[in-house]
């Protein structure tokens, strides 16, 4: 395999250098040896010396005298074969790292083997691979990565897998007894190959027993470093990604994180949070497969209890901060957990409904922090605000002031909501569950639907009726909610009966106007208000409020009506 045409200036250089050490054979050149847009005068009988290659050429040709050779296709271009000329001729020239690969290459394509001649090029270089190349760890990571034009000879040759053997191997050795600084340095060098030949070093590493933190370093390294704009990126305030997602640097960049999240080790918890975080914000943006993100989902979801806001903030915004991602993959993350601990708790004997961890209760108080932080994104509907809140189990909450905030920090953000819209979201908030700092705030708060501000207000006037001032000794939640939702609504029932009765007293002043006749509008005087003065204190009875300002056992018979429908008021308690 030929490598891409050098530069005019390059191949004029190694021509004009190539002409001076073979014109100064002093004898005439006849043959023109062309590789690439390069061409070499030569002489056939120095090259025939130790190229079989060329002399079968000369041998087998149909014309009387060949003149032109093309040696295009020989690896590593004119300046290999330069090189190989040059070894050809018995002048000297030097054998690195970074050319023996191909100079081997070279040599087995023009076979100037040490069976066509003694001490020949393959030999050489064969020497130079085994002696010194292959070494060390960086040694064969550079002859490796020049073998990335080299293939498929570089791979017949065996060459490639000589040095992932000798790669990986030292990177193990390295990882368990680092004997330079930084003790990661071997990462860095894994990481300047391509992600196939870098993927197979890590699969030698795991066959050789790498640990898995061993693993996830190195890939952590050679993401950051081929993803550096994506990965590095932690803010969510970076630079506004201006090429667009169907350019060949972003096709380029989402096979590469396909290809790294398939290397990625069985053990889930190798890889800080932050990181895989990062990787899926990475996922999302470039729309790689739905198997590459569902895999990195998973297994933020099985270290969840680690993340942090910042961590879920990475998911939720773009690289420049201002667009809200789709939260599709932090309800999936959730979901999850949440699975797991189920999961976990019924394997224990326990009741998931009634046990919380303390990792669920941690992710909870995340999560809860989490809406907060996106509370305020306008686009943010309030399906998606409730789809979060409502993954945490309720017994994960113990308290539910960091929800509350979250939900106030909405309805702030969100001004033009009706009242049933402040209800749904106010929906996955329990009242009873609210401390009392924040039960006194909720019932100054005008942001909040009425119901929610009746609640918080009824549950301090159960615990002042009973008598009691510390949480610890009033009834449980699900006793207290059974009771308030039975007052709720026998005071809705209460409302409507007073309501009808309004209404009658109504209709009754309006019949003693219009009545001319005196002795009736006496009677009806003296005899239809007693009826319903009666009435009115029975039904006050049922009043739940009936010490306080909704009592009507006081309200005179006789004194006129307020036509008017009264409006809804908020209880307040002096």
């Amino acid at each position: 395999m030929a490598t891409p045409l050098r530069s005019n200036s390059r191949l004029s250089t190694a021509m004009e250098r190539t002409g001076q050490w073979v014109f100064s054979q002093e004898i005439p050149t006849d043959v023109i040896v062309e590789v690439g847009e390069a061409n070499f005068n030569l002489h056939k009988f120095m090259l025939v010396a130790k190229s079989n290659y060329i002399r079968k050429l000369i041998m087998e040709t149909t014309e009387a005298d060949l003149t032109r050779i093309n040696l295009s296709e020989i690896p590593g271009g004119p300046e290999i074969f330069e090189k190989a000329a040059k070894f050809c001729y018995g002048v000297n020239f030097e054998i690195t790292v970074h050319n023996v690969a191909a100079l081997r290459c070279a040599a087995e394509y023009l076979q100037m083997t040490d069976k066509y001649c003694d001490n020949n090029l393959a030999g050489r270089t064969e020497d130079f691979l085994s002696q010194v190349a292959l070494s060390s760890l960086s040694g064969a990571v550079v002859v490796l990565k020049s073998c990335e034009d080299l293939l498929p000879m570089a791979e017949e040759l065996k060459i490639v897998q000589r040095c992932i053997d000798v790669a990986s191997a030292r990177a193990c050795n390295e990882a368990s007894f680092p004997c330079r600084t930084p003790p990661n340095w071997w990462t860095e060098e894994l990481s300047i190959l391509d992600v196939e030949l870098f993927g197979r070093i890590i699969g030698a590493m795991k066959q050789r027993g790498a640990k898995p933190l061993t693993i996830a370093t190195a890939l952590i390294t050679y993401a950051e470093r081929w993803l550096r704009d994506l990965v590095r990126d932690h803010s969510g305030n970076g630079i506004k990604c201006s090429e667009p997602i169907d350019s060949d640097l972003r096709i380029q960049q989402r096979e590469l994180l396909e290809s790294i999240v398939q290397l990625l080790p069985a053990e889930k918890a190798a890889f800080p949070i932050h990181f895989l975080c990062c990787l899926l914000r990475c996922a999302i943006f470039l729309k790689a497969s739905s198997a590459c993100r569902n895999e990195v989902e998973k297994r933020i979801s099985l270290i969840l209890e680690h993340v942090t806001v910042d961590d879920f903030l990475v998911l939720s915004f773009t690289y420049d901060g201002e667009k809200l991602f789709d939260l599709d993959s932090v309800r999936r993350i959730i979901s999850g957990f949440v699975e797991k601990e189920k999961s976990m708790a019924v394997f224990n004997g326990g009741d998931f409904r009634e046990v919380s961890s303390s990792a669920m209760q941690r992710v909870a108080k995340t999560v809860d922090a989490y809406l907060a932080e996106i509370a305020t994104v306008v686009e943010l509907s309030i399906s998606k605000f409730n789809g979060i809140a409502n993954l945490v189990p309720k017994g994960a909450r113990k308290v539910e002031d960091d929800l509350y905030r979250a939900i106030d920090i909405y309805l702030k953000s969100h001004p033009n909501l009706d009242e049933i819209e402040r209800e749904k979201v106010c929906s996955s908030m329990d009242p009873l569950k609210l401390s009392y700092e924040a039960r006194v705030h909720a019932s100054q708060n005008k942001r909040l639907p009425v119901q929610i501000v009746l609640h918080a207000l009824y549950y301090d006037q159960l615990k002042l009726r009973s008598g009691g001032a510390d949480d610890r000794n009033q009834p449980d939640a699900v006793t207290t909610r059974n009771q308030l939702q039975a007052d709720v609504s026998l005071v809705k029932e209460n409302e409507a009966l007073r309501t009808e009765l309004l209404k009658m007293k109504m209709y009754i002043s309006d019949m003693q106007k219009n009545n001319q006749t005196g002795t009736s509008s006496k009677s009806i005087g003296t005899r239809k208000p007693t009826f319903f003065s009666s009435m009115s204190k029975t039904l006050g009875k049922l009043n739940p409020f009936r010490h306080g300002s909704k009592d009507t056992s006081h309200i005179d018979d006789n004194l006129g009506v307020d036509v008017a429908k009264p409006r809804r008021r908020r209880f307040s308690i002096s």
